[in-house]
This record gives C-alpha cells, sequence and structure tokens, in this order.
C-alpha cells in the first residue's frame, strides 16, 4: 500500500522524466498575489508565468503546493473534521506548461500517471470535460479508451476556468473515482453530484483563451497547462478508503493526539482528533512560513485555527497545553519533503504551547457563559448575535469556534445580530485583507526587466560606479527623458545602490550623466529590476546614456554598522534566551536599528545588559566578516540562520562573523553568527564601533522588539546621558558616584515632607492649630458636622470623615472642599446609622447642588465632585434634608 510519502515522490518523479523542473513549494503567504490570503493551488507560484509577464529558465514545471483555506472566500474551517475530504492544510500536486505543450499531452500524462504509475483501476475511473470542449472529449476517447457515457460534458461554470472577469482562461476537464455502490451519491452533474460516492482527484485546466471586457475571447498565442491532483484524496482511494482522515499520514496524526490524551481515536472524541489532526498541520506550516498569531490578518486567521484545536483537545480533557507536544510526529512525518519544519520546530512548539497556555485560561470562562446564555434560551433558539460578540470580544472566541460548539448542541448563531455588535466596534479582526503589499503597478517593471534585463548589484564590493540609464518611468509610464525639477524612477542596467530588503533600507546618493544629475531619495526592487526614486536637480536625465552612480558613503557605513550589529545581537539573543529565538522583522537604518523576535515575554534587566555586553564583547574582537554564496541546503547545514518562509534561490549569500573564545580558527563550527543574508556589512566587526541598547518593548503576541544604536550615534547617546547625569550631580552637589543615594534621600524627604503638610491640613481642619472646632448640629435625631475647608485636597477628605466620625460616635459628616475652583465631597455615616442613612445619599443631594452629578460609594463612605464650591451652604442643606427625611 503506497504511502501517501510515496504518491508524491512518484508523482513528481514521473513528471521529471517527462521534462519537468521540480520546483519546491513556494511559501504559504503569496509574494505574487496581492488578492491571496494564502496560497491555495499549485499555479499561485507560477501566476506571472501564465500571465506572460515573467518568463523563467523552463517551460514545464511540476511541484508539491503547500496549500491552506482558512479565510477569505477559500474557506473550509467549519467542515473540517466533521466531513471525510475537508481540511484547512492540503497538499496539491500539479503539472505545468508555460506554452509549451497542450491537451494533446496533458491528458496522455494525467492518464498513464493514474493508472500506469499510480495502478488505479480503470474501470473506476471517469472524466468531466466543458460540454462544447471536443478536442479534449476526443482525445480522452482515443487516449484512455474511454465510451461517451464516461465522457460526461458538463455545461456549467465548473468545468471552465476564469483568472478574472478579464485575462487568460479556458476549459477544464476533471478525473473522478468511483469509490462504489457502497456509498450514497451520484456522478458529477446528477442531483446526487454532492455525495461521496465519486470523488474528484485531478482537475486539468486548459489556459486556452483571453477574455476581454465586452465578453469576447480568442486563442492565446501561448497555451499552457494548468493541473492540480489532491494527494490526500488519491491516497485514500489507494490505501483503500473514502476518508482522507483515515489515510496513513494524517493516522498517525491522530493516533499521536489519542496517545497524548489517553483516548480511542475511534471513539466519541474521534472528531476532536481528526480537527487536531488536520489544524496541527495547518498551524504548523503557517509559523515556519512566517505567520505569527495577532489579532488581524493572516495571523488572526492562524489563532482562529489555532484556538479551535485547541478547544477540541479541551473537549478530549487534555489538562495541559497538547498541540506543541504533537509537532514531532508531524515533523518525522512531513520533515523530508517539507525541512522548514524541522528548521522550525523549536519556534512552531514554542508559540503553540504559549498560545494554548494563554487561551486555557479564558477557554473554561468562555465557555461558561456560553452554557449560561443557552440555559435561558428555548430549545432550538439561535444564539443572540450581541453574545456571540461577548465572546469574541471578551474571551477571543471568534465566531466560528462558537459556532462549532453550538453545532454539537444543535444550535445556530444569530450572524447578523453578530455582524451589527462587529461593525459597532469596528474590531480588528473584520477587517478586510488588503492583500500581501506587492506592488499594484508591478507589472511595468516585468516588462522592463523582459526587455532590458534585470540589475546586476555591485554594492557588495563599491560604492561607485558606472552604468547604463535602460529606463525611465514617471507616473506609472516610461518616457524617454525626465527634466530638471521633476521626480522619476531610474533603473540602471548595473548599480552600487542597494535596494531595500531583509529589513536593510535602500540607499540614496547621486547619478550624473554628461546633460544632467538626479538625487537619488530611495531604492526599491521589483521583478528583479533596481528602481532609484529620484529627482532631477540639473539638466535632464536621458534613456540610453551613461551615468556615474555614487552611494552615500557616510549613511552606508552607518547602515552597514547597524546591519552588522543586528546579526550579532540576534545571535546573543539566541545563546542568552534560547533556540526558540527567531527573527520576525528588522529595521536597518542610518540613524538606528530595530530587531523583533520571537520571544514570550519582556527581558529583564540583567538579560539586557548580558546581551549588550556580548554584542560588545565580539565588536571589540574586530573579527573579520566574510561572505560565501552557497546552496541553501549546504547554508543550513553549517548552521546558518535563515528567516522562516522566505524562499531562497538555488544559491544564497552566508554571512559570517565572530569566533568562539579558545578557537582562533574561524571554522564554522567555531563561528559566533552565520545568517543568510543579501545586505551589506562591514569588513571587520571593529567597525561597528559600538553597541548600546535603547528600548525593549513587545512589538506583538509573543514578539519582543530591541532598539540599539551603534558608532557615533550610540557614542553621543551615552555621552548625553552622562551630560545629564553631572547635570544632575552640580545641581545635587554630590559626586555622580553617589547620585542613587542622594536621590533616594530626596524622595524619602520629599515623602516625609507631604505626609507632614497632610497631616497639618488635617489638622487644621480638625480645629488643631488654631484652627476653629466644627460645630455639632443635630438634624431629626442624628449628630451632623457639615464643613467647607479650603487648601484641603480631595484625598484628604476620607481619612478627616475618619477622625470626625470617631469624635462623634454616632452620626453623620459631610465636608466640602474647595480645591483649585472644583468642589470635592465626601460624606460619612457611622456604622451604627447606615441601616436607615447612606453616605451615597448625602454626597449626591450635595453634589447635585454644586453642578456636578452622581458619586458613589458605600454606606458608610461615599464621595463625589461638583463644579465649584460656590453653592456651598445650599449642598449642606441638601443634605439635612436628606437626613430628616
Amino acid at each position: 500500500m503506497p504511502t501517501l510519502n510515496d504518491i508524491r515522490s512518484t508523482f513528481l518523479n514521473y513528471f521529471a522524466k517527462q521534462g519537468h523542473e521540480i520546483v519546491p513549494s513556494s511559501p504559504l503567504v503569496p509574494r505574487n498575489d496581492p488578492t491571496l490570503m494564502f496560497a491555495n493551488s499549485g499555479m499561485v507560484q507560477f501566476k506571472n508565468l501564465f500571465t506572460g509577464v515573467e518568463h523563467r529558465d523552463y517551460t514545464r514545471a511540476t511541484s508539491a503546493q503547500k496549500c491552506v483555506r482558512a479565510g477569505g472566500k477559500h474557506n473550509d474551517l467549519d467542515n473540517v473534521g466533521y466531513t471525510a475530504r475537508h481540511h484547512t492544510f492540503f497538499e496539491m500536486l500539479g503539472n505545468f506548461s508555460f506554452g509549451d505543450y497542450f491537451k494533446e499531452s496533458a491528458i496522455p500524462f494525467a492518464w498513464e500517471l493514474i493508472t500506469k504509475e499510480l495502478d488505479i483501476p480503470k474501470d473506476r475511473l471517469l472524466v468531466t470535460v466543458y460540454h462544447t470542449d471536443d478536442e479534449a472529449a476526443d482525445i480522452w476517447k482515443k487516449v484512455a479508451g474511454l465510451p461517451d457515457e464516461r465522457i460526461l460534458r458538463i455545461p456549467t461554470d465548473d468545468n471552465f476556468w476564469m483568472m478574472g472577469p478579464t485575462g487568460p482562461c479556458g476549459p477544464c476537464s476533471e478525473i473522478f473515482f468511483d469509490h462504489g455502490e457502497q456509498y450514497w451519491g451520484g456522478p458529477p452533474g446528477s442531483p446526487e453530484e454532492d455525495g461521496d460516492r465519486f470523488v474528484e482527484i485531478w482537475n486539468l485546466v486548459f489556459m486556452q483563451y483571453e477574455q476581454f471586457e465586452d465578453g469576447s475571447r480568442t486563442d492565446l498565442p501561448n497555451q499552457s497547462i494548468d493541473t492540480g491532483m489532491g494527494i490526500e484524496r488519491v491516497a485514500a482511494l489507494l490505501q483503500g478508503t473514502n476518508d482522507n482522515y483515515a489515510t496513513d499520514l494524517i493516522r498517525s496524526l491522530i493516533e499521536a493526539s489519542a496517545d497524548a490524551t489517553s483516548t480511542d481515536p475511534d471513539g466519541p472524541g474521534s472528531v476532536h482528533h481528526r480537527v487536531i489532526a488536520d489544524h496541527l498541520r495547518s498551524t504548523s506550516f503557517l509559523i515556519a512560513d512566517g505567520v505569527m498569531p495577532s489579532n488581524d490578518g493572516r495571523g488572526y486567521v492562524l489563532r482562529r485555527i489555532m484556538r479551535r484545536a485547541m478547544r477540541h483537545a479541551h473537549l478530549l480533557g487534555a489538562k495541559d497545553p497538547l498541540m506543541h507536544q504533537l509537532v514531532p510526529s508531524l515533523v518525522h512525518q512531513m520533515g523530508a519533503a517539507y525541512p522548514e519544519l524541522g528548521r522550525a520546530q523549536a519556534l512552531i512548539e514554542e508559540t503553540l504551547k504559549l498560545e494554548e497556555t494563554r487561551f486555557k485560561q479564558t477557554l473554561d470562562r468562555g465557555l461558561k457563559l456560553l452554557d449560561d446564555e443557552l440555559s435561558d434560551l428555548p430549545d432550538g433558539t439561535a444564539l443572540p448575535g450581541v453574545a456571540a460578540f461577548k465572546l469574541y470580544d471578551t474571551y477571543g472566541f471568534p465566531l466560528d469556534l462558537t459556532q462549532d460548539a453550538l453545532r454539537e448542541k444543535g444550535r445556530t448563531v444569530d450572524t447578523d445580530g453578530f455582524d451589527a455588535a462587529m461593525a459597532e466596534q469596528k474590531a480588528k479582526a473584520r477587517a478586510a485583507w488588503a492583500g500581501s503589499g506587492e506592488a499594484a503597478d508591478s507589472a511595468i517593471w516585468f516588462d522592463i526587466a523582459e526587455e532590458h534585463g534585470t540589475t546586476d548589484f555591485l554594492g557588495y564590493d563599491t560604492e561607485t560606479a558606472e552604468g547604463q540609464v535602460m529606463a525611465l518611468v514617471q507616473e506609472g509610464a516610461t518616457v524617454k527623458s525626465a527634466a530638471q525639477g521633476k521626480p522619476v524612477q531610474i533603473v540602471m542596467n548595473q548599480t552600487p545602490f542597494y535596494a531595500e530588503a531583509g529589513g536593510q533600507v535602500g540607499d540614496t546618493g547621486v547619478i550624473r550623466t554628461d546633460a544632467g544629475r538626479a538625487r537619488v531619495t530611495d531604492t526599491k526592487k521589483v521583478a528583479g529590476v533596481f528602481i532609484h526614486f529620484a529627482e532631477v536637480e540639473e539638466g535632464e536625465i536621458a534613456q540610453g546614456v551613461a551615468a556615474v552612480l555614487e552611494v552615500d558613503h557616510a549613511r552606508r557605513t552607518a547602515i552597514r554598522a547597524n546591519h552588522s550589529a543586528t546579526h550579532l545581537l540576534h545571535e546573543a539573543l539566541r545563546r542568552a534566551l534560547g533556540d526558540h529565538v527567531a527573527q520576525r522583522g528588522s529595521l536597518n537604518a542610518p540613524d538606528r536599528l530595530r530587531f523583533d523576535f520571537s520571544h514570550a515575554k519582556a527581558l529583564s534587566a540583567e538579560e539586557l545588559a548580558q546581551v549588550e555586553s556580548e554584542v560588545n564583547t565580539f565588536i571589540r574582537q574586530n573579527s573579520p566578516v566574510s561572505t560565501r554564496i552557497m546552496t541553501p541546503d549546504d547554508a543550513r547545514e553549517i548552521g546558518a540562520q535563515a528567516l522562516f518562509g522566505e524562499k531562497y534561490g538555488d544559491e544564497v549569500r552566508v554571512v559570517s562573523m565572530g569566533t568562539l573564545a579558545g578557537s582562533g580558527k574561524g571554522t564554522d563550527g567555531d563561528t559566533y553568527s552565520i545568517e543568510l543574508c543579501g545586505g551589506t556589512h562591514v569588513a571587520r566587526t571593529g567597525d561597528i564601533g559600538m553597541f548600546a541598547i535603547t528600548q525593549e518593548a513587545a512589538s506583538s503576541s509573543g514578539v519582543r522588539r530591541i532598539e540599539a544604536l551603534t558608532g557615533d550615534a550610540a557614542l553621543s547617546a551615552l555621552r548625553q546621558q552622562e551630560r545629564r547625569l553631572v547635570e544632575a550631580a552640580e545641581a545635587l552637589k554630590a559626586p555622580a558616584s553617589e547620585l542613587p543615594v542622594r536621590v533616594r534621600a530626596l524622595l524619602d524627604e520629599r515623602k516625609a515632607l507631604a505626609n507632614e503638610v497632610a497631616q497639618l491640613r488635617r489638622e487644621l481642619a480638625m480645629g488643631g492649630g488654631g484652627g476653629a472646632a466644627p460645630d455639632v448640629h443635630e438634624v431629626a435625631g442624628v449628630k451632623f458636622i457639615a464643613k467647607l475647608l479650603t487648601g484641603v485636597s480631595g484625598k484628604d477628605l476620607p481619612p478627616l470623615i475618619d477622625e470626625y466620625k470617631t469624635q462623634l460616635g454616632s452620626g453623620a459628616v459631610l465636608l466640602i472642599a474647595d480645591a483649585g475652583g472644583k468642589a470635592a465631597v465626601a460624606a460619612g455615616v457611622t456604622d451604627d446609622l447606615t441601616g436607615r442613612l447612606s453616605a451615597v445619599d448625602l454626597v449626591k443631594a450635595a453634589v447635585a447642588e454644586l453642578g456636578g452629578k452622581g458619586g458613589g460609594g458605600r454606606p458608610d463612605m461615599a464621595q463625589g465632585g461638583g463644579k465649584d464650591a460656590a453653592n456651598a451652604e445650599q449642598a449642606i442643606a441638601a443634605a439635612k434634608s436628606v437626613i430628616g427625611g
């Protein structure tokens, strides 16, 4: 029985033999399609090849693409665990032709692979074609020998693919497997097509036409092929089941879940195990590709999936965090095919454990709230949307998690009410995803790259170079020249200017030609084209002319120092805090550096000092900074740190710096920091000068941020801090070394004086120190003291109330303080009278006369405030009226 891993290898090896390039899966976060939240099919990474704006050195490709469907229009989350074939994570096997072969080869490839390589019985297969696609139907008859009744013509959009309202499109042909009469369902196109008997296993898209706005179509000049085969579905049929969750890979994860919870994998909790197994895959792969749980965007979708799995673990009786315990099982099953899982294993485990620990703290309270809400509802009544929103807003329960919990109770949610509450709250998590951030006008840069080639970067070795102006762009269109005073984007055939990437900001400087000069204010890169954002300061810059390019040396020097210091900082953090530390973002600018990293809590002062000291130790070591070009596998083998989720090419640049004590050899095993990096760096660590941390704070959930300075900026900051200390020492007339002791003494003295002043004010208010003692009135048999005080703050009133109550023994007190133009009010009632009289009522009556509202507290002590104390007599009278009843 072939395993899922066997099927993947068979598929890829088959197409490799047919001249296809095996292309690794792209990250789950698309880099070439801003409309997608996650990669949801194999063709995503090839989109620009199909549209013709990008070309590669192959015209045939095959891949095993990791996919996630759990957000946006592609959302299978609600059904996962309850059906046989819904997943949040799945693998799509595909073969692709970019203007090479078409139907005449794609159909035979599919038939041979399915019936010969995978040995799927021919008599269990049937196919569909678009109802007008006679060509595909004829090929199926010829290649597969299928009769007409097993070649189903489908007239709906199910068998016609479109990239959008306009653009490439074409008919589809799907291959279905008949699981047998024991399952209910009919063939595609029949009323029973949604049953489980006939299951689609492969879809062939024939990218044949170009569609225009008026609905007309013409043949594409380069007709292409895009196919997709769901590996889980094929594994199910080859392993004699109709259930994806019974296949070897997913079943092993289910059994790992059952073993960790000491429960039966096929017992009453079987759905819980299925959800956990599926969600373990999607969450682990998303974290490995750089997504971290958050409250918006991709991070929110990840959090939803994680928490759904964690609720099912809770229902299995798991008392401790469960998900992170299952990661080794996943890495064992899929780590060979997707090595990023193994590289990110520590981070995945740490993230899952932290998230589940936090969620378990609120889960019990949230479920109790849900039970309380349901107890007051008639059977079958939907949960009010306001209650569902409270679960979301207060306890972090996404709507689908609440729906999942209610599903088991046979109830639904008032989603309209939920949406209304969400809109009122303007919750971030409901904001529409804006896309992956790729430049909207990137097509023009692909056009330029296609016409003129990409830009060669020379900036590792020089800050000045000669080049040729290949293209000029203004307002999104190419121009022949740009005149003085006009902004322009300049493309060169080669450049020393570094384009913004990997956290390092783009270079600035000057481009000069014989006819003009332009000031470069930023540099970016799209499709291999370096874009120099500039303004023409003199003359004009014209296309095709030669130019001299000069990078701002001082700025580049500062940036280099900050970038190299970031590498040392990264390694120092890993050694101080643990291997779970991984880069989550950075900024290497001329004036500062910023480094975001995965870590659960704030660093202590001792940890920060340790990290700062270690970085400076390797700066003083003044060891050389070396760079090497290696394959990604070789780089990782020597321990190079990579940015998880980043897609690297066939070669990577490895930057090494620092030698561990006692070695002196500088070999890989003795090197302090080794990272994959395309940025610019200092020649020796000593060129950094010095390193000073200025701030450490939270960046987002599970991510910390350090900001720091290097070189002259760090020295300047430390000198400024020293000047402040000197000024403080001079003001205190004490040596700087005694400042902490003197400051603490001053604070103690200040506190003592403040207490003394407060005591004097209270004594004065009580009639001591020459002040007049208050009159005691009797109102309705209750002794009553009322007084307007000046020079007393509102916070001084409660202790005065207590002292007056002690003097009275039995009675009530009302004090009004004229404090800075506003009135503060406090009232007290002795314990023996609180049954018939409340201090709250006295305060409310007085406050109303002073232009205020409300007031509150306890029956024996209450406070409030008014606009001013001018009506103090009326306020006292109002309080007397309350006492008199």
